[in-house]
């Protein structure tokens, strides 16, 4: 007595996922993350990356109102119309060598960073909306010496939008952001972490994160449940595959 097995079609079902399953896997490891609207994740350019400063500013009691934990570099670019030409400098901001100061209002908040024996002056304007208790980065202005310039550079903007967070709770931004000032100017922001109103005890208050990071963190949770799925059909394709292969077999 003689049994004539048939083939077993599921070993195909289990080779093709594999390799769609490898394939998608590499698909999204060499996607970039989705940018925002407002800030953009930039890559790395110029000088190495610079160093985090931890920056605070008291209020008149003596308290601190603001903090900020940052590093910091200054994208700055010139057209010199006169001499045909466009002057580009990127400048990491060096916290061992920068002075912190500022004001705090209940609606308003300043950063102010000197540094190089204040040929470099960086401003940050934070404002809150007292009706929401929310608020946002609304005003960057700089000063700055730049080479083959014989003035200052100087760009200001009042009407920023950027680094929303609760009012007693801390912005925070992992991935590398351009904030775009003015069209020759931005600044490159690294491991942030700010918050301008509602400090208590010198603490930064429950860190609400950027969407950069979000979309960051995004990516390996889609890949896995993108695996995880793959894994589902190949078993059924095996389970399948054995009830046939059984079904299969014949006596002569």
């Amino acid at each position: 007595m003689t049994r004539l097995a048939s083939a077993r079609p599921w070993s195909l079902g289990v080779a093709l996922p594999l390799l769609f399953a490898a394939a998608l896997h590499q698909g999204f490891a060499t996607v970039a993350p989705p940018t925002t609207a407002q800030t953009t994740a930039a890559p790395h350019k110029g000088p190495e990356r610079p160093e985090r400063g931890q920056y605070h500013v008291s209020g008149s009691n003596g308290t601190v109102c603001l903090l900020a934990y940052m590093g910091l570099q200054l994208n700055i670019t010139v057209n010199l119309g006169s001499q045909n030409k466009s002057v580009q400098d990127v400048m990491n901001i060096n916290p061992n060598l920068t002075k912190s100061s500022g004001s705090c209002e209940p609606d308003r908040a300043v950063l102010q960073l000197n540094t190089d024996s204040d040929r470099t002056n960086l401003s940050f304007v934070f404002v809150l909306n007292t009706t929401s208790n929310k608020y946002h980065l609304g005003e960057v202005s700089v000063t700055a010496a730049v080479p083959d310039m014989t003035e200052p550079f100087s760009a200001r903007n009042v009407s920023l939008d950027y680094l929303h967070g609760n009012l007693g709770h801390s912005y925070m931004c992992r991935q590398e952001q351009r904030l775009a000032v003015t069209s020759g100017f931005s600044v490159n922001a690294f491991q942030m972490q700010v918050q301008p109103f509602g400090v208590v005890e010198n603490q930064f208050g429950a860190a609400e994160e950027c969407q950069l990071d979000e979309d960051d963190m995004l990516i390996p949770i889609i890949v896995g449940g993108a695996l995880a799925g793959l894994v589902l059909v190949v078993l059924l394709a095996y389970l399948i595959g054995r009830k046939r292969s059984h079904a299969g077999y014949q006596t002569i």
